[in-house]
C-alpha cells in the first residue's frame, strides 16, 4: 500500500501534535511538518504536496477556507478532510463547494479519524449522517444556471461513471460494476468533475439530482 502523506493544519498546537502522534503510529500514514496558521499551511502545501490535508477551519487570525481555496487552486490532487469544532451546515456547504470531501468533529474517536483519513485519501466521502441530509438538500436547492447542459458534455462512459456516483457507489464499487480498474475510474471521475465545473463528488451528485438523475434503486421501482 502506498504511504499517505498527511498535512495537519490546526492553530491549537497540543491538539495538532496529539493528532500527529496518533496518525504517525500507522505504518501507511506519514505525517508532514505541522502547520499552525494559514500562511504555514499554504507554504507546506506547496513544498510537500500532501496526499491529504487534515484541516481545522478556525485558525486564529487566519482562515481555513482560504487554505481550502489555495489547495483547490494549487494542489487539486490533495484530498481534504476537515476536522473542526465548527458545526454549522453553512460552513460545511462552503467547505464542500471548495473541494472538501470529508468533515469530522474534533470529538471524533481516534479510530474513526484514522479510518476517515484513509477513506478520504482513497477518494471516499466522509460526512456525518446527521449533516448529510441537510447538506444534500442545500446543494440540490442551490440554482446554478451556468451548469445547464453540462451533462451533455460527458462521454457515454463518463455518464455511466456519473450515474454510479449518483447511485452512491465508491470508486472500488464503480470499478466492479463497470469492469474497469480503480485508476481508470479515478480518471473518469476527475474528468466528470472538470466537465461539470464542480470540485467534489457531492457537488456533482447534487448537480445530477437537479438535472433529473435518480439513484438506480429508485429507477428500478415500478
Amino acid at each position: 500500500m502506498d504511504t499517505i502523506r498527511v498535512l495537519v493544519v490546526d492553530d491549537h498546537r497540543l491538539f495538532a501534535e496529539a493528532v500527529a502522534i496518533r496518525l504517525g503510529r500507522e505504518s501507511d500514514l506519514t505525517v508532514l511538518p505541522l502547520a499552525y496558521d494559514e500562511d504555514q499551511a499554504k507554504r507546506l502545501l506547496t513544498e510537500h504536496h500532501p496526499c491529504l490535508l487534515l484541516l481545522d477551519l478556525a485558525l486564529g487570525q487566519g482562515n481555513g477556507m482560504a487554505v481550502l481555496e489555495h489547495a483547490r487552486r494549487h494542489r487539486p490532487d490533495t484530498r481534504v478532510l476537515v476536522l473542526t469544532a465548527v458545526g454549522s451546515t453553512e460552513h460545511l456547504l462552503e467547505a464542500v463547494r471548495l473541494g472538501a470531501t470529508g468533515w469530522l468533529p474534533k470529538t471524533v474517536d481516534t479510530g474513526q479519524l484514522v479510518a476517515a483519513v484513509r477513506g478520504v485519501a482513497r477518494g471516499e466521502g466522509w460526512i456525518p449522517p446527521e449533516l448529510l441530509g441537510d447538506l444534500l438538500a442545500r446543494l440540490v436547492a442551490v440554482p446554478e444556471p451556468e451548469h445547464s447542459g453540462a451533462l451533455s458534455r460527458l462521454s457515454p462512459r463518463e455518464f455511466e461513471v456519473f450515474q454510479c456516483m449518483v447511485d452512491g457507489l465508491s470508486r472500488q464499487q464503480i470499478a466492479q460494476r463497470l469492469y474497469l480498474s480503480t485508476e481508470t475510474v479515478r480518471t473518469h471521475i476527475q474528468n466528470v468533475l472538470a466537465k461539470l465545473g464542480v470540485h467534489s463528488v457531492l457537488e456533482a451528485v447534487a448537480l445530477g439530482l437537479r438535472s433529473g438523475l435518480r439513484p438506480a434503486e429508485y429507477q428500478e421501482r415500478p
